[in-house]
């Protein structure tokens, strides 16, 4: 899954930010999906690398998602932006895996949970 998100952020389509993000997120039956964000020049129609993988398997009809991973080629691991993490609870379970990861491959893995304590959902 690391080397996968990896290489989804070589097609990321960044031609104004040059920041390439890739994920790679595993559903509740195995399936492997991924993703890099694509950007536009109106920024607020940019899509990040999670939210693409994880539109992806929602609409092949995946809406259990298990794990992902994001990578991104910053020197500390890449945290995802707010609107990945509300769209995370959505599809994840609570205590989904989490990993982010750097260019030098340093890694912090979590849950999905502590990536949005107060989210939409009320998790209890």
């Amino acid at each position: 899954m690391l080397t996968l998100a990896k290489e989804a952020s070589q097609l990321a389509y960044v031609p104004y930010s040059k920041f390439p993000v890739g994920a790679a997120l595993k559903t509740s039956d195995g399936t492997v999906f991924t993703g890099c964000n694509i950007e536009n020049v109106s920024f607020g129609l940019t899509n990040c690398a999670e939210r693409t993988a994880i539109f992806k398997a929602v609409s092949q009809g995946h809406t259990k998602l298990d794990e992902i991973v994001v990578y991104g080629e910053t020197e500390e691991p890449i945290s995802p932006c707010g609107a990945c993490r509300q769209v995370m609870v959505e599809f994840f379970e609570p205590d989904s895996k989490v990993t982010l990861m750097a260019k030098n491959g340093k890694t912090v893995e979590m849950m999905v949970r502590e990536l949005l304590p107060y989210s939409f959902i009320d998790f209890t």
